[in-house]
């Protein structure tokens, strides 16, 4: 026991020298991680040694912002994530946001103020089509890069956007198909927002109904953003008795939609309903017993039962509260910033081109909706899922699809 004191001081030397080895390794390896910002940045982006600034584009205020906000936190969780596995190319990801507030115009002139101004490397964001449509060309002319995370009517392709929610093929005539079959519909009302997404997604549905399908559609009716009384659409559909409702109210005007629809004794034991434009983010101001028994189509539901979705599920009410719901397109805005860290370090620069070219092929398995991939038209390889509305605001997936590549120009439906 004489020499205890000796082999303790040999033993804490020996920690020391290996602490010290593995603190060279851990620095030699971080800066392996990130190589010089010359090397990665050759077109003046929002880069430096350590950080890599990104935008976020909603509508944190307005009749949007209902849908929206599951976006934001969505977005802010992986970017948090991200950075606490080390970032991209060794850098963290800063953030700035900007609100849209629900008015196109603004979404233009914010994204310029972001790719301009601020030469931020991607910016992640817009909700609705009209949003879309808006900071388009300023994405095109400014090339920067867009992730956009909500469903839509597909017919649209660009270098500057990938596309992290389904296109028509995916949702649309997925949706159709499946009611149809399963509930014998024949005739259909089409009814949405007056604006781009259910104009065009509703000429789609038409065209399938009538020339697929070989359905009639009924009705069609369009109400502005932020319209709070159907009750005149309501008496219109109880005179035709459609066999389906096909409903596209997007936003804040959905929680009148489906109260008076309720009032007015429109309930599933009577009436079919499928819509393409109502998550868990929304059902959450509608309330579940105004939706019970109807039917979404969509790719993610928050009560999908994998290994992914549980993790996720768990991360996202952890960071923004037990109460908090995570809708389709909450869940698509996840995947945005994983998307572009996947690309980036591919392409091995934040340079927009080099991360375009990058994109196709990129396959995420941790996907909390399950596998996804990028194919060549930025769009992602995804299924489709039906859910049925609970009283608890969650939704029972009654039916998933295969994989669906995405066709953003379907013969026949442009």
């Amino acid at each position: 026991m004489k020499n205890l004191p000796n082999r303790m001081a040999l033993t804490k030397r020996r920690i020391s020298k290996l602490l010290a080895a593995l603190s060279l390794t851990c620095a030699t390896a971080s800066f392996a991680a990130a190589p010089p910002t010359a090397q990665v940045n050759t077109t003046n982006l929002a880069v430096t040694d350590d950080t890599v600034t990104v935008g976020i584009l909603h509508s944190l205020t307005g009749t949007m912002a209902i849908s929206e906000t599951g976006s934001v936190e969505a977005e802010k969780l992986a970017i948090d994530q991200i950075n606490a596995m080390g970032g991209v190319l060794g850098r963290q990801i800063n953030v700035i946001v900007e609100d849209g507030a629900s008015d196109w115009p603004t979404f233009a002139e914010k994204s310029k103020k972001l790719l301009v101004n601020d030469k931020v490397a991607a910016v992640f964001g817009c909700w609705t089509s009209a949003s879309r449509k808006a900071v388009l060309p300023v994405f095109e002319k400014e090339n920067g890069m867009l992730y956009y995370p909500t469903f839509y009517e597909g017919l649209e392709q660009s270098k500057n956007v990938i596309y992290t929610g389904q296109e028509a093929t995916q949702q649309i005539i997925a949706g159709l198909d499946w009611i149809a079959k399963e509930k014998g519909a024949k005739t259909f009302y089409l009814i949405g927002s007056d604006y781009i997404w259910p104009r065009t997604s509703n000429k789609i549905a038409r065209k399938h109904i009538e020339n697929v399908l070989k359905g009639e559609v009924v009705g069609e009716e369009y109400y502005p953003l932020g319209h709070t009384n159907f009750r005149s659409l309501i008496n219109k559909i109880k005179v035709k008795k459609p066999d389906v409702i096909y409903s596209i109210v997007v936003g804040g005007s959905n929680v009148s939609w489906y109260k008076q629809l309720r009032s007015a004794g429109i309930t599933p034991d009577k009436w079919n309903l499928l819509t393409i434009s109502v998550t868990e983010d929304e059902v959450l101001g509608i309330g579940g017993e105004n939706v019970e028994g109807f039917y979404s189509m969509m790719k993610y539901f928050q009560s999908l039962d994998n290994p992914n979705n549980q993790e996720f599920v768990k991360a996202f009410k952890t960071k923004w509260g037990e109460d908090s719901v995570i809708g389709d397109v909450t869940q698509a805005a996840y995947l945005g910033p994983w998307l572009w860290k996947a690309a980036v370090e591919k392409a091995g620069s934040f340079d927009i081109d080099k991360v375009a070219a990058a994109s196709p092929g990129i396959e995420l398995n941790t996907a909390p909706e399950g596998y996804v991939k990028v194919h060549e038209n930025h769009h992602l390889v995804t299924k489709a899922r039906v859910g049925k509305w609970n009283k608890s605001g969650q939704a029972e997936v009654i039916y998933t699809s295969d994989l669906i590549e995405p066709n953003p120009f379907p013969e026949g439906y442009q």
